[in-house]
């Protein structure tokens, strides 16, 4: 009967230090990414609207998320920039971007062996649809749909 408590206890420590841990490492880390909301949105230096201006973002834009600080995220994108934005101008993280030195093949499906549906250039802001394996299937904005392989996007 002893023992049974003593497991028992020993049991409930390691599941509440185990629990700790991942609250921890998931509130440090930030692996979130969201998407910019509207056209025309400010990417500020700091987290303020008093803030100097870096650049201007579009709709559906892809950022990864690095700090929340109040109301403002500090986000970075694909070529690595990074500034502030008010949470409120993002919303969740839906599209991907073309990260490639030149055009890349959109796919009929996942494989290297299918047709070829669109070349897609780099900077171009995708819509993820689904993934199967490492494949990636998308939608531009114009409505063609296709498949790229995951290590052409990003994030």
């Amino acid at each position: 009967m002893n023992i049974q408590i003593r497991l028992s206890h020993i049991l409930s420590r390691c599941l509440f230090t185990c629990s700790a841990l991942i609250l921890i490492s998931t509130s440090t880390l930030y692996a979130e990414t969201v998407s910019v909301m509207k056209d025309g949105t400010n990417i500020r230096t700091g987290p303020s609207t008093d803030d100097q201006v870096a650049m201007e973002l579009f709709q559906g834009y892809p950022l990864k998320v690095a700090e929340k600080k109040g109301d403002w995220i500090k986000i970075s994108d694909f070529e690595n920039d990074t500034g502030w934005i008010h949470k409120t101008l993002v919303g969740p993280g839906n599209t991907v971007i073309v990260n490639t030195q030149k055009a890349i093949n959109m796919r009929s499906e996942p494989s290297t062996g299918s047709a070829i549906v669109a070349n897609i250039e780099r900077g171009v802001v995708l819509t993820k649809i689904s993934t199967k394996g490492d494949w990636v299937k998308v939608k531009h904005t114009k409505g063609t749909e296709g498949w790229i392989h995951k290590t052409l996007l990003w994030p």
